[in-house]
Parts: structure tokens; C-alpha cells; sequence
């Protein structure tokens, strides 16, 4: 049951992340993993893991909350443009770290701890109580901010008001509380936070972001479950990632996105 509640959680926690990014940015390319979270997520992991200086989810919080930090500061010196090239960056930096440290492994068992971690097989391995009660936390925080600020982000996407520097990294923050409660504890899951959101906008052609709050949890939810089924029940007798299984079974709403798009 709790790796159910987890499959939830994500579902619901990186697609809302991702729409608050494409309305904070006013840019459908808007991601949570763009500023260098999931790259934040997997460096902690990796010294956490390789090191056994802490629990591998207490490495990968700490690690992504000082990523967050460094954003939080930089929006209030930096045009949105600059901070999307600043995340590419920064992320790039931070897997360089990630990388240096899991080629360094002491032995294979560490490795494979580590990578499945980063498979986001939702299976908890290693995490403790104090982890999940942190991550319920972190996640009722963001979802409570992104309600409050749903009026503000939907005027600033219309482009009726514009955002002070310091409202953009208060959001920001908050945004990467919510998707920290979920990385933190079943590893990055690509495609959700970016695909998703873009769906639900070519779905539903009104502006409104509770709107997509709703419909983006829902699909995000359903994907997610139904990619957790498939990895239980229908594997073939291998072994099969969730991040890598959710990949492949939301290629044709890629493929919707971007023939609607067009």
C-alpha cells in the first residue's frame, strides 16, 4: 500500500509541479527537472549510497534542497530567459558531480542500489519512517502553495499582472518542495512533469490553472499506475524500470502532443 500511496503522490506532485513551471515561465517548455533537480536528486543519492553517510532518501532531500536554495537566489537576480539557461547549466554541473561519485563505487551492490533508485521502481528500499513523514510534509506544502497562488499564476499567464521578483522564487521554492517529496523517495520519472501538463492544455483550451491542476493529476495519476501494473504483472520475466516502462507506454501522447501542437 505504500508504494501505492507513492505511485499516487507522484502522479500528482510532478505533473502539478510541471504546469505551475509552463505558467511561472509563461513557456509551455516550463519542467521541474530543468533547474537541475533530478540531477540535485541523484547526486545526493549517490553520496548517500556510496558513502552510507546517511539514508540514500536523506541524501537526496539535502541534495535538492540546497539545488532549490541556489535557484531560489538566482531567480531574484535573473530574467526567466537567463534562469532556463542558468537550470540547463546547473544541471549539467550537478550530474558531472553525480557522475564523478557513481563511477567511484566501492562495489557492484552499491551500484545497483543506487541505479535502482534511479529507475523509480517505487519498491522503498532502504527508506525509513522519518522519510516518508518529511516527504508528506514537503508535499503538503507545495500543494497547499499551489492552490494559494492559482489566481496569481493564471493572471500572470494572461499576461493581467507580472509577478515580483521575489513572488517568482517564493513559487519556485514551493515547487520544488512538492516534486522533492516524491524524487526524493522514488527517484526522477521522466516525461510526467513536461508531457503531461502540455497535454492537459491541449485538452482543455482554457487558461484557468486549477483546471489543470485537476486534469493533470489525473492523468498523471493513471499513467503512473498503469505503468506500475505493467512493471508488476506484465514484465515479460525482466526486469523493467518504471522510469524507462512510463517512457514507452506515453510515446503516442508524445506523438499527440506534438501533432496537436503543430
Amino acid at each position: 500500500m505504500l508504494s501505492l500511496l507513492y505511485v499516487i503522490l507522484s502522479g500528482i506532485a510532478l505533473p502539478v509541479g510541471g504546469i505551475q513551471m509552463q505558467y511561472l515561465w509563461r513557456n509551455q517548455l516550463g519542467d521541474v527537472y530543468s533547474l537541475g533537480l533530478g540531477s540535485a536528486a541523484c547526486l545526493g543519492a549517490a553520496a548517500a549510497t556510496m558513502t552510507g553517510w546517511c539514508s540514500l532518501t536523506v541524501g537526496s532531500f539535502v541534495c535538492t534542497l540546497i539545488c532549490t536554495l541556489v535557484c531560489f537566489f538566482v531567480t531574484l537576480k535573473v530574467s526567466t530567459r537567463n534562469l532556463i539557461t542558468f537550470g540547463i547549466l546547473f544541471g549539467t554541473f550537478i550530474g558531472s558531480l553525480g557522475t564523478i561519485v557513481v563511477t567511484n563505487a566501492p562495489n557492484g551492490d552499491l551500484l545497483k542500489q543506487y541505479y535502482l533508485w534511479g529507475a523509480a521502481n517505487f519498491n522503498l528500499e532502504g527508506v525509513t519512517s522519518w522519510d516518508i513523514v518529511f516527504s508528506l510534509i514537503l508535499f503538503a506544502i507545495g500543494l497547499v502553495s499551489a492552490l494559494w497562488s492559482a489566481g496569481a499564476l493564471t493572471k500572470h499567464l494572461r499576461g493581467e499582472i507580472e509577478l515580483s521578483p521575489m513572488f517568482k522564487a517564493l513559487q519556485l521554492l514551493a515547487i520544488m518542495f512538492l516534486v522533492t517529496s516524491a524524487v526524493s523517495i522514488c527517484g526522477p520519472i521522466g516525461f510526467i512533469s513536461l508531457g503531461v501538463p502540455n497535454l492537459s492544455r491541449i485538452l482543455c483550451k482554457k487558461d484557468d490553472i486549477r483546471l489543470h491542476y485537476l486534469i493533470s493529476a489525473g492523468i498523471g495519476v493513471a499513467l503512473l499506475i498503469i505503468t506500475w501494473l505493467v512493471v508488476k504483472y506484465v514484465n515479460f520475466g525482466i526486469y523493467l524500470p518504471i522510469s524507462a516502462t512510463m517512457s514507452i507506454i506515453a510515446l503516442p501522447l508524445m506523438a499527440i502532443v506534438f501533432i496537436r501542437a503543430k
